[in-house]
């Protein structure tokens, strides 16, 4: 069999991220696909490492807008899996096309499925595209042959908001990099603590509006103000004009000359390892995610972790996290505050949170995705 991989909504994040590891350590053969063939934009296809078994097949209208791959999706793709004579049609970024094949689709963005979330976008252009993946995903989901979701958190709010169950799902939970693997560092008492060498926290993730970056930097300062000796990096690009300034806003007013506070922007993946390796504990304060690359990063670097209380996290990290509500301030600062205070918690948290996270490796994710799409193609066939 041969499968057709559609890549072309996987340009950056974490959809690419999956689909890059996935294909790292697949072994297709072993599951009966002979060929891989993978379409999308040349900065994705340049990432995909060489595999013997791996076409990757370029197409310029998806370096185009989004009205010129959307109208390539649509037409020319259905072509292309036809004459690559695949057997089934893959797609990874959520939203696929009426196919001549049988489909897999992934569901990758919680955002358009949940109302209250779309809600903080206002009367955006943001709000409009939401809305939009919205019923593209509800119609591929619902028309595919079988959706591959990655928590089961996931699953079931995305089977809350469709008027019908899909066909046929799986619940695949993705990797994680090994190089994120770094042993929990003993705790140190708060006392060894000084503002000349205060505890850092981390925060690492794209500032926007359900990541609550303003309520952190809210709650070191309330601790800080209290004379304890914290500090807080972020670490993450800003793709939302109102976050960025109730970020910037804080940090500016609060601690103009970056005593205890900094935002670095993006860093590569080698310095964000370095990053998680000089921090003493995590903070994630995300109120909506499907299955956040981040939390695993932090629980497999060894890391205290503070969490959100919102779904998927709990089922994530379970016991191995202190939870507050990420849209409280006060809140966050009690959850940081215990953690401060107490390093026997931290001790334990980080503990049981990098022996959870080693759960999650790619080999195991690869294996059983590709299990599933042969037993898809497999299903489809014999039913045709």
């Amino acid at each position: 069999m041969i499968l057709g991989i559609d890549a072309s909504n996987l340009r950056h994040g974490g959809g690419r991220t999956h689909l890059l590891e996935l294909l790292a350590v697949a072994d297709p053969a072993a599951h009966g696909f002979a060929r891989v063939v993978v379409w999308g934009a040349r900065s994705t296809l340049d990432q995909i490492a060489d595999r013997p078994w791996l076409t990757r097949a370029h197409e310029p209208a998806l370096e185009g807008g989004l009205a010129m791959r959307t109208a390539w999706q649509s037409v020319e793709l259905p072509r292309r899996l036809i004459q690559s004579q695949c057997a089934l049609h893959f797609a990874p970024g959520g939203t696929a096309p009426r196919s001549p094949l049988p489909r897999v689709v992934m569901c990758r963005n919680m955002l358009p499925f949940d109302a209250a979330e779309r809600e903080r976008y206002g009367l955006s252009p943001t709000r409009a595209r939401l809305e939009v993946l919205l019923r593209a995903q509800a119609r591929s989901f619902a028309a595919a042959d079988a959706v591959i979701f990655l928590t089961r958190h996931a699953h079931d709010a995305v089977r809350a908001a469709m008027p019908h169950a899909p066909k046929r799902v799986a619940i695949i939970p993705h990797g994680i990099n090994p190089r994120f693997d770094l042993a929990p560092r003993p705790q140190r008492a708060l006392a060894e603590y000084s503002y000349a060498k205060p505890f850092r926290w981390l925060y690492v993730s794209t500032v926007t509006r359900y990541k609550h970056q303003w309520a952190v930097a809210e709650a070191v300062r309330a601790l800080r103000a209290e004379g304890l000796p914290v500090a807080v990096e972020f670490v993450g690009l800003g793709d939302d004009a109102q976050s960025v300034n109730a970020l910037s806003s804080r940090l500016n007013a609060y601690d103009p000359h970056g005593a205890w506070s900094s935002w670095k922007g993006h860093l590569p993946f080698r310095e964000i390892v370095e990053a998680y390796r000089r921090a003493d504990a995590a903070v994630y304060a995300s109120s909506c995610e499907n299955m956040p690359n981040i939390l695993l990063e932090s629980m497999a670097s060894g890391l205290p972790v503070a969490c959100s209380d919102r779904g998927p996290m709990p089922e994530l990290i379970g016991p191995a996290a202190v939870y507050f509500d990420p849209e409280d301030p006060a809140d966050i600062a009690r959850a940081l505050r215990a953690m401060l205070r107490d390093p026997a918690l931290r001790a334990r948290v980080a503990d049981e949170a990098h022996a959870r996270a080693m759960r999650f490796s790619w080999p195991r994710c690869a294996g059983e995705t590709f299990t599933f799409l042969r037993e898809v193609a497999q299903s489809a066939a014999h039913v045709r």
